[in-house]
């Protein structure tokens, strides 16, 4: 099944709790896993910044349900459900969720702190995008917020490489290519072939210092998707120079015919489609510049748990 959310999980989490006994966060987990019927992959299934999602999400739940004072922390790494937690279980409640809690003064306080503490003035002219912001797990939401932003970020260098002139484009796909580690990292062992004659061959790449193994690019700038005949003058031009690597790189895509004949040849080509350049030259750092760096930590709970 689905891995729950962590709204959906606090009311079992409570349920659990309902003894009114000390549990670990571990032996939370591995009950609730179980009581969703999840199967080892989702158990060990992680987020974008490599958190156990499963766990990560009762930690969430967790987290509010104590800021809104149904649980406690009597002791490291323990958790117990309280009075007031005891008495919601009593109402019978069908869901506990971020807008279940707001009836609490606690709640609605740890709120208002989060508002506070948030310096963007455009957020804070808009308080109902704030509240469902918090609702979301703040990890995940993270996650989703910076895939949104890499969304954005491939869109524009795509936009930004279409503008180019050619000769721009064949030098940023060489530069790529050696970032990438191709050539032992030199722009000293590639080149870029001039227009004339190229024979479908663009850039040259040696992957070593005598030019024993060399890489022959093909870097094309096209609007339409490319297809199988492009991409078999650029192995006939590999077959003429006897080589054995080949990477055919286009602003556009490539057609299924052209991915499909590409499967089982020899030389051994490549293809890169314009979404998937972008996406290497964001985390080679070409053509993009870093703007923040925030490091995303979590509690250590077994920094936490005293050993008897």
């Amino acid at each position: 099944m689905t891995i729950p959310d962590y709204q959906t999980l606090m009311l079992p989490l409570l349920k659990l709790l309902e003894d009114g006994e000390e549990h670990t966060i571990r032996d939370c987990v591995e009950k609730l896993a179980e009581q969703f019927q999840l199967t080892a992959e989702e158990r060990h299934q992680l987020t974008r910044s490599g958190v156990p999602l499963f766990e990560n999400r009762i930690e969430w739940a967790r987290t509010y349900l104590k800021k809104a004072g149904l649980l406690e922390a009597p002791r490291r790494a323990m958790v117990r459900i309280t009075e007031r937690g005891k008495e919601v279980l009593a109402q019978n409640p069908e869901r506990i969720d971020y807008k279940f809690l707001m009836q609490f003064e606690e709640f609605r306080q740890f709120r208002q702190f989060i508002k506070r503490s948030e310096h963007n003035t455009e957020r804070q002219n808009h308080a109902s995008e704030q509240d469902d912001d918090l609702a979301k797990d703040p990890v995940e939401a993270m996650e989703e917020a910076f895939a949104r932003h890499q969304q954005i970020l491939i869109g524009e260098l795509c936009e930004a490489i279409d503008r180019v002139s050619p000769a721009f484009f064949e030098n940023l796909v060489v530069r790529l290519l050696t970032k990438m580690g191709y050539g032992g990292g030199s722009m000293e062992a590639a080149s870029v072939v001039g227009r004339s004659g190229d024979e479908g061959i663009d850039g040259i790449i040696n992957e070593d210092k005598l030019g024993l193994d060399v890489i022959y690019i093909q870097a094309k700038r096209w609007a339409s998707p490319v297809g199988r005949p492009e991409v078999q003058k650029f192995v006939g031009a590999l077959h003429g120079k006897r080589a054995k690597k080949g990477v055919f790189i286009t602003t556009s895509s490539f057609t299924p015919e052209a991915q499909d004949y590409v499967l089982h040849l020899e030389p051994k080509v490549v293809l890169i489609d314009g979404r998937q350049l972008a996406k290497l030259m964001i985390e080679h750092n070409v053509g993009v510049t870093p703007k923040n760096v925030y490091e995303l930590k979590a509690i250590d709970r077994d920094f936490f748990e005293e050993v008897s």
